[in-house]
């Protein structure tokens, strides 16, 4: 059996199966990336959720797994070299489960450095720039008087969703007829931004054809469904 003691997190929350990927994560956008690529790659894995109501990601054993304090973050007891390998940032961890399973990531080398620089840019500009929205729209920024901040976030929202918008025109997905891992990296920030944040009118969302044709059939991906509700909230 797998021994993943020397890992404080392992320690504080024992597996069940030790011979899996461990999951630390909560199911937001950036988490739900993840559990959508272990279920879309059927990669063995175990999910543990990481609560921030009770302000576990600044716990000692988590802090040791992800200095950050962000999910989600991950421990494969079979990494490279057959030894265990920790990885935190979503972006680096669905690499990695591209690599491992060998799936969702194209193979040659020219399209591959094309499909990473589409996942930059969901890490640098689509997941910041839609989280802002969420926080002026619908969290704490929404009580501000001042409308500027909210109205320069929801202004650059349209503008990346245009970009996404033309990058689609013509293509099934992304990155062309293959689902990749590019996909499973942004459509949970699209979904998230017009559902939950529920700033579909402020952003025009239908202005954005190809953007709602391509998240309509990304969540209708069964490995999606499963997906978006692991971890579990207790």
């Amino acid at each position: 059996m797998t021994d993943l003691s020397s890992f404080p997190i392992a320690r504080q929350r024992p597996p069940m199966f030790p011979d899996r990927i461990q999951l630390y994560s909560l199911p937001t956008p950036n988490g739900v990336k993840v559990s959508i690529m272990l279920e879309e790659t059927g990669l063995p894995y175990e999910p543990h959720l990481v609560s921030f109501d009770r302000q576990e990601q600044l716990s000692p054993e988590f802090l040791a797994l992800n200095p950050n304090n962000k999910i989600p973050a991950i421990i494969d007891p079979h990494g490279p070299n057959g030894e265990p390998l920790a990885l935190f940032e979503s972006g680096a961890i669905l690499l990695y489960l591209a690599d491992k399973a060998g799936m969702f990531l194209p193979a040659d080398p020219a399209v591959r450095y094309e499909a990473i620089q589409w996942l930059m840019f969901q890490m640098s500009a689509i997941g910041p720039m839609f989280g802002q929205v969420g926080f002026f729209h619908k969290f704490a920024g929404k009580d501000f008087e001042d409308k500027r901040p909210r109205d320069r976030y929801v202004a650059e929202a349209r503008r990346l969703l245009a970009v996404l918008d033309q990058r689609l025109s013509g293509r099934q997905w992304i990155m062309g007829d293959e689902y990749s891992v590019v996909d499973i990296a942004t459509f949970p920030w699209v979904r998230n931004l017009i559902g939950f944040y529920g700033a579909g009118e402020l952003v025009e969302i239908d202005r954005f054809p190809q953007v709602t044709r391509a998240l309509q059939a990304f969540v209708s991906r069964p490995a999606v469904v499963r997906g978006l509700d692991i971890p579990q909230r207790q």
